[in-house]
């Protein structure tokens, strides 16, 4: 690892805002693993209410179509392009100028993601028979209800892109959580009141939705910030705006090709049978509650301090908190990616398994989530990596790295689909999430500033140590699994399945807790010091 600085008060400073990137990415990370909880429970609700039927595939799809659209309008310009303009007017300090970028940016915003949710609107019909959908007129409707949620959801980006930016990242942390709560209670509150509970679900979406952003924009208002509705024209002719648009476009072609994985996935299970489509979502679930827990919030808090970083030429702060970050992951991920593989069928009954989910949609999903873990550490990775490039205004480099990573992913699920269905679509997501990471990495070492060398072999090292320690810990934590589980069995799930694998999941922690002691691991100990 290099050295923080040469000089004792850019360490002191770097050490402050090291410490400062830990807290936020802590109290970030506690709100979003609630979320990741909440978003969990509402897919243990859809499993509940509709399980892996042709009418879970409809909402499935139905939902997927306005979200691939939210990360392209919505995260994909928050990250990329406003976030490092917008504070470029801060550092500027000219109010006047700040206020007009901001008008001209929601003006912006605003008219394209009604155009699109309009235009969506209009061609669901012809959308929605590509997927081979059975529930074709219920998928129609559903996808025309939420086609809204792109709208909301996209204006919601936009105020936690300003407070993001100001490093408040609390409010945006909580919003997810309203869109859960508010999914959940419409489900089991209006489904009696609909004609199934996929249209009570996507209720409760496009509510959820409206409320992400009305509760962010009272703080947005309380930093000071202030804007207004301007002429197309203006908007268009606004100096910020077009520098975010010449960002921003061939991001989208490089986000289009990495969300095209989801499209693609999806179609393709669509058509190998009734059930894959939910199970694929299901086993994303989970993998997504792990990675909300820390990857996705270390990502987004880690963008605006790269930023900085980048913008005042501090290479050696920016490789050491990018550094830190890549081998964090890697402490999280790998140990993690050995017990679920290891548990994954106690896992998928002990959340799902009830009512309209039953042994073959439990066989399905466990296929699927089996394929899936092993992405996990490259998933998260791409995470904090793609940030690393935007902190430059680098968009283009994820950009390649994404259209690659697009066609290895649709080249090995189209050849792996049909035998494994849809084990087969997860393998081939995993497998174009490792060729992401590799690509990132070799577009970041054209920055020569950049220890990107010293990043690598770092992260190999440690990572091969996890592994070997992870292997260790999960044969003892498994095996008191299987020896648990005829004491508790007679009982409801809860506690037949969740107390053997609680008590497991303690014991590997312990375990491999202890193995990371005794060896000296400085990095945990260093995240235990930076806490303290």
């Amino acid at each position: 690892m290099l050295p923080i600085a040469e000089n004792p008060q850019n360490n002191i400073s770097f050490k402050t805002m090291a410490h400062s990137l830990l807290r936020q990415g802590s109290i970030l990370s506690l709100l979003t693993l609630i979320s990741r909880i909440l978003g969990l429970l509402r897919e243990m609700t859809k499993a509940a209410l509709l399980g892996t039927s042709v009418l879970s595939d409809a909402f499935s799809v139905a939902f997927m179509i306005p979200n691939l659209f939210r990360r392209l309008f919505a995260e994909g310009s928050v990250a990329v392009a406003f976030i490092p303009t917008f504070k470029e007017y801060l550092q500027e300090d000219k109010p006047a100028q700040l206020k007009e970028f901001l008008s001209c940016t929601l003006t912006m915003l605003t008219c394209l993601v009604t155009c699109v949710v309009v235009l969506g609107v209009l061609v669901t019909p012809a959308i929605i028979a590509i997927f081979g959908i059975e529930a074709f007129d219920e998928t129609v409707l559903l996808t025309r209800l939420m086609f809204p949620f792109l709208a909301f959801i996209s204006i919601a980006a936009l105020f936690q892109g300003i407070l993001n930016s100001v490093h408040c990242f609390a409010p945006s942390g909580f919003a997810p959580i309203v869109l859960n709560i508010v999914t959940i209670a419409c489900a089991y509150g209006l489904s009696r009141f609909v004609a199934n509970p996929a249209r009570a679900l996507a209720a409760g979406i496009l509510i959820g939705g409206f409320l992400e952003g009305a509760i962010q924009l009272p703080f947005v208002l309380k930093k000071g910030f202030r804007f207004f509705f301007t002429s197309l024209r203006t908007a268009i002719r606004n100096p910020g705006v077009q520098r975010i648009f010449r960002l921003i476009v061939p991001t989208i072609i490089g986000m289009a090709a990495y969300q095209l994985n989801d499209l693609v996935s999806t179609v393709l299970a669509g058509n190998v049978g009734a059930g894959t489509v939910s199970s694929l979502q299901y086993s994303l679930r989970l993998q997504e509650l792990i990675l909300g827990v820390f990857a996705v919030s270390l990502g987004t808090v880690l963008l605006p301090h790269l930023t900085d970083y980048a913008q005042s030429g501090r290479w050696e702060h920016y490789s050491d908190q990018l550094g830190s970050c890549v081998k964090s992951i890697a402490l999280l991920t790998i140990p993690i990616t050995f017990f679920t593989l290891g548990s994954g069928e106690s896992l998928v009954r002990l959340l799902f398994q009830g009512r309209s989910f039953d042994e073959s949609s439990v066989a399905l999903t466990v296929a699927a989530f089996q394929w899936h873990m092993p992405g996990l550490f490259f998933i998260a990775l791409n995470r904090i990596l793609a940030p690393a490039f935007y902190a430059q205004s680098n968009s283009a480099s994820p950009t390649k790295a994404g259209i690659v990573s697009f066609l290895v992913n649709i080249v090995l699920a189209a050849a792996l689909a049909v035998p494994f269905k849809g084990a087969g679509i997860a393998a081939a997501l995993s497998i174009a999430s490792a060729v992401n990471t590799v690509l990132l990495f070799i577009f970041l070492k054209k920055n020569s500033q950049i220890a990107v060398k010293q990043i690598v072999s770092g992260v190999c090292t440690y990572s091969l140590k996890l592994i070997v320690f992870s292997a260790l810990a999960v044969m003892p934590a498994l095996y008191l699994n299987t020896l648990l589980l005829p004491i508790f069995d007679g009982h409801n799930r809860i506690i037949s399945l969740g107390i053997p694998l609680a008590l497991a999941g303690i014991v590997y922690a312990l375990l491999g807790l202890g193995l990371l002691f005794v060896t000296g691991d400085k990095h945990i100990r260093a995240l235990i010091r930076e806490k303290r």
